[in-house]
């Protein structure tokens, strides 16, 4: 009979031809008898090969994009893990966990998992591996829009991670936490929570949770970067640009994450935009962090984007969210904030067509601008209530009457003042002949 080392070496060596072979024998490994306790070195070399199976085979499945097949790996691993240190089972399932990251369409297989591993743990009483589990499953949750179980579950975490006072657990679900309030968008739900009133709240938490121990470049990036996208929803772009940069350069200095990096480059882009500075994007992408993303499809959508802001041309701006469409719309941030540009830079073009004139047809505008006339028309009547200028549309003609911004006739004032100070001269005079009697 074949050992477990032969039968690893001959998997290995099969995984490339022969997958099902590959397979066959990994799950032949995990299911061999254990020696017997006397055999240390023998058991420990079996306990050694059967850990190595179990990751060769989750990663064979997830080449295969094969979710379920990963989801079983991780059911298989219970009876391996029970008889390894805690620290290295809660090793294990992560690295098994994130196989899941590679394969599409696969979070509600992952979800059904992690609940599934989530009560093992508690009744195993693996208290740090719930919480592990516990977080990833909430970050799941946010990812899928599920954000009443996903604040659910961190309000419980919160309870015991304070207890425990784990600072470094505590840092990553406050972030999340932050996350999911900004997800949600309603912040009188999000007051509805017993610690924290706001996404502001929730991050200034997990900042002082991560200012207490050694916070990992990662998780300080993650910090940085949720700290910018929040500065930027409160329209302080500046101090949300530094937030990005600094994120950005400590994201580009670690290279392991090139996609979040590439989402802090573009935020810093946005800022620039919204700061009506668009010029000073071609100087940003000079820089020499920056010069490796210059060339990809998701830059030069924020480019193009610029461009027709420098331009001031509505219709370039169009053309940029049509031929980027995937690229713009897919970041929710940067989808909010572009929204915000149309809609100023709509009201700037229509403030340059109407500005010359104290009559002008409706469809005269419309045509210049390039929209339809209801659209136009809506458009310019906010600007009226706005008081952006003053003008009324006449529905009937199909024009818009502009007129001069009406000043403040100063005569009212000055002849309810002389009044009121012919009032206390008579009722001084009247005091006087009072006493005079």
């Amino acid at each position: 009979m074949s050992t477990s080392a032969e039968l690893l070496a001959e998997a290995v060596s099969a995984s490339k031809s022969d997958s099902k072979r590959s397979e066959s024998l990994y799950k032949q490994i995990l299911s061999s008898t254990k020696p017997s306790t006397h055999e240390n070195s023998q058991q420990t070399q079996t306990l050694r090969d059967q850990e190595t199976a179990l990751v060769n085979l989750g990663q064979l499945y997830r080449d295969q994009n094969n979710a379920a097949g990963v989801a079983e790996v991780i059911t298989l691993s219970r009876s391996f893990m029970s008889s390894t240190a805690k620290a290295k089972t809660a090793k294990l399932i992560r690295t098994l966990l994130d196989y899941f990251n590679a394969i599409p369409n696969s979070q509600k297989i992952q979800m059904t998992v992690l609940q599934d591993n989530i009560e093992w743990a508690k009744r195993e009483k693996r208290i740090f591996l719930k919480q592990s589990l516990e977080t990833r499953l909430a970050g799941l949750q946010l990812e899928t829009h599920e954000y009443k179980p996903a604040l659910a579950l961190i309000d419980t975490l919160l309870t015991e991670l304070r207890r425990l006072d784990d600072k470094m657990i505590l840092t990553e679900v406050h972030l999340l936490e932050s996350r999911v309030y900004r997800g949600i968008g309603n912040m009188a739900k999000a007051k509805a929570n017993r610690f924290c009133s706001s996404p502001f709240a929730a991050l200034t938490s997990a900042r002082t949770a991560a200012n207490s121990i050694y916070c990992p470049p990662a998780l300080q990036s993650s910090l940085d970067l949720q700290s910018g996208i929040l500065h930027a929803e409160d329209k302080d772009y500046t101090t949300a640009y530094s937030y990005f940069y600094e994120a950005f350069e400590s994201l580009s200095t670690q290279g392991e994450d090139d996609g979040k990096a590439l989402s802090a480059l573009k935020y810093m882009m946005l800022c620039k935009i919204m700061l009506n500075l668009p010029e000073d994007v071609t100087s940003l992408l000079s820089i020499k962090l920056a010069v490796k993303y210059a060339q990809l499809r998701e830059v030069e959508s924020m480019r193009s984007v610029a461009k027709a802001h420098q331009a001031r041309n509505l219709a370039d701006f169009e053309k940029a969210l049509k031929d980027y469409k995937d690229e713009l719309s897919s970041d929710p941030t940067i989808r909010s904030h572009l929204s915000d540009l149309y809609d100023a830079l709509l009201q700037q073009n229509l403030l340059r067509i109407v500005e010359p004139y104290s009559v002008v047809e409706l469809e005269y505008i419309a045509e210049c601008v390039g929209q339809g006339r209801q659209s136009v028309e809506t458009k310019l009547s906010q600007m009226i209530l706005d008081k952006v200028f003053y003008g009324v549309l006449d529905q009937g003609r199909g024009c818009l009457l502009v007129f001069d911004e009406p000043k403040a006739d100063e005569m009212y004032d000055s002849a309810i003042n002389t009044l009121g100070q012919v009032s206390k001269v008579v009722e001084s005079l009247y005091a006087k002949s009072v006493s005079i009697a």
